[in-house]
């Protein structure tokens, strides 16, 4: 799973790179990495129930949460960091349908074409990540299976972070 997650990074992490919207190295933010396990542990519930129907939304709206983490991190982080769950209070705000748009009007404070171009963003990018899941030779319902959306939601996040910090201004570039 490892060469999987790996393979779906570098083609994510090119995506972006293409379009303008991340570095060509990618950043490094330990206190928003951090945050991944609990982050998982309390989305997967919700995630998995609606990746049958609705893997696009399953899989974009973990990257609608790297982006307020990232956010949360340059606004407030002592505030955040203290708490462990920073998914569930998102979700609460709207339910679990209108995550996106509450990261997006609450959260990123972003509205009319940013916000569309955004949404879309993040719907091709959880598009490209689904055709790669379901290309990958694993049985559905089985532990592979579940492991290979885990390392999906895990480089969702993680580009989602990417991106925000990028919109905020972080670049990454080598010294």
């Amino acid at each position: 799973m490892e060469e999987f997650a790996a393979r779906l990074l570098d083609d994510l992490h090119r995506y972006l790179v293409e379009r303008g919207v991340v570095d060509e190295r990618l950043p490094e933010c330990p206190d928003v990495e951090a945050k991944w396990p609990a982050v998982a542990e309390a989305y997967l519930p919700d995630g998995a129930r609606e990746f049958a129907s609705y893997p696009i939304a399953s899989l974009g709206w973990m990257m609608f949460i790297g982006m307020a983490v990232a956010k949360f991190w340059d606004t407030d982080w002592e505030r955040y960091a203290a708490v462990e769950d920073l998914y569930t209070p998102l979700r609460d705000q709207r339910g679990f349908d209108n995550l996106d748009e509450y990261i997006l009007d609450e959260v990123l404070d972003v509205h009319g074409d940013t916000a569309e171009e955004t949404q879309t963003l993040v719907g091709d990018c959880a598009e490209r990540v689904k055709r790669e899941l379901f290309r990958l030779d694993v049985e559905p319902g089985t532990a592979d299976a579940f492991k290979a959306y885990v390392a999906c939601l895990k480089v969702m996040y993680q580009m989602g972070m990417a991106v925000q910090l990028n919109a905020m201004g972080y670049h990454m570039t080598k010294l």
